[in-house]
């Protein structure tokens, strides 16, 4: 019996990196030859409708594209009553977003178009802020916090659980988690099911890895980070996650501009806030007529093919993209399309992982 005749893979691949992305999430059960391939970092990146940036404004939602040029689209995020909601913030969780409002959070893949809607569980009336997502095993959960008046060094702690539907206290009876010592720095870096901040010690001034282990259900203080201690609060200072398993550090000195990019040596476990980390210096930019990448807020970024991409506001709120790389600014380009100012941003690696539901939800599905 003759064999059948087969296309090249290279031919398949360049074929289904032109495949919208919902269709690519059915196609994965087809063989295991493209299951493995729609998890490959390269694959999702290489994909011809792939974004690499989210931006916000109290109006309108936008994805940009960084490869071959700069495109900016609009993306529609519909839930009714969300239009009487203002944004408060925008996290990058490893293969979802946090989409943070007044009364809750939407948890989205813009990717695949799926979302879903968070209530917030108000904790004596103080609003509660999404630090990230994180997951044991695959079941997801969400940590959050807020500081209620009059008690600044503690912090209510809670975790979501999507299976369950339900909120549940961190730590003591209570729900309170004390940190008298240091106090997380920015968003959340979410790898691996942990989530990871740059923190803060309130005496020393140092600056140190700091997580949440879900698998534990504690908070963990770990190393220095390797950059030196800074006196300004102009400076930049980003955890990122680098080639997918691994973290990076950006800062910039607002004085000098100078451009430090750190990675950390070796994959990342769950360990790694407690170990001796090994971080190395990956790229150095030194240019005295680069801008500041801190206005009110700390830039978003990412590192591909010895580039570093970021994306951060001018001193008028208008949102840039500068690309460097070698030492010197390749490009910078001010997204003109967004129009209202300040928006919130974050970056977005591509996901093919659905936006978890309910048990209950699962359910009622299996019964229809």
């Amino acid at each position: 019996m003759v064999d059948e005749e087969k296309l090249p893979w290279e031919l398949v691949d360049e074929i289904l990196s032109r495949v919208p992305p919902t269709s690519l999430f059915r196609f994965r059960t087809v063989c295991k030859r493209w299951n493995v391939l729609f998890y490959d970092k390269t694959f999702m990146n290489n994909h011809k409708m792939t974004f690499r940036f989210i931006l916000a404004t109290e109006s309108k939602i936008y994805s940009v594209s960084i490869d071959p040029k700069i495109e900016v689209c609009e993306l529609t995020l519909y839930f009714p009553g969300l239009e009487y909601q203002k944004p408060q913030y925008l996290v990058d969780c490893d293969k979802f977003l946090l989409y943070g409002l007044d009364k809750g959070a939407v948890v989205w893949n813009p990717w695949l178009r799926q979302s879903r809607w968070i209530e917030s569980s108000e904790i004596k009336q103080t609003p509660m802020q999404f630090s990230g997502i994180g997951d044991v095993d695959r079941n997801y959960k969400i940590l959050a916090s807020c500081s209620p008046t009059g008690l600044p060094n503690k912090s209510w702690c809670k975790i979501y659980d999507f299976a369950s539907d339900a909120w549940k206290d961190y730590g003591s009876g209570d729900g309170i988690e004390e940190r008298s010592s240091y106090v997380t720095f920015g968003d959340s870096v979410s790898l691996n099911g942990t989530l990871y901040w740059v923190a803060i010690e309130k005496t020393h001034k140092s600056f140190h890895l700091a997580c949440f282990d879900f698998s534990r259900g504690k908070f963990i203080k770990g190393r220095n980070l390797p950059c030196e201690k800074t006196n300004s609060l102009k400076d930049a200072l980003v955890l990122g996650v680098f080639k997918g398993d691994r973290l990076s550090l950006l800062k910039q000195c607002h004085k000098t501009k100078k451009i430090e990019i750190w990675v950390t040596k070796y994959k990342v476990n769950t360990n790694l806030a407690r170990e001796d980390v090994e971080w190395i210096n990956f790229m150095e930019v030194s240019s005295p007529n680069f801008p500041s990448l801190v206005y009110y807020s700390q830039p978003s970024y990412f590192i591909e093919d010895k580039r570093l991409v970021v994306c951060s506001w001018d001193k008028i709120g208008r949102a840039w993209i500068y690309v460097l790389g070698e030492n010197k600014l390749i490009s910078k380009s001010h997204i003109d399309y967004v129009v209202d100012p300040w928006p919130f941003h974050c970056t977005f690696i591509p996901s093919l992982v659905p936006v978890p539901r309910s048990q209950r939800e699962e359910l009622a599905e299996l019964q229809v």
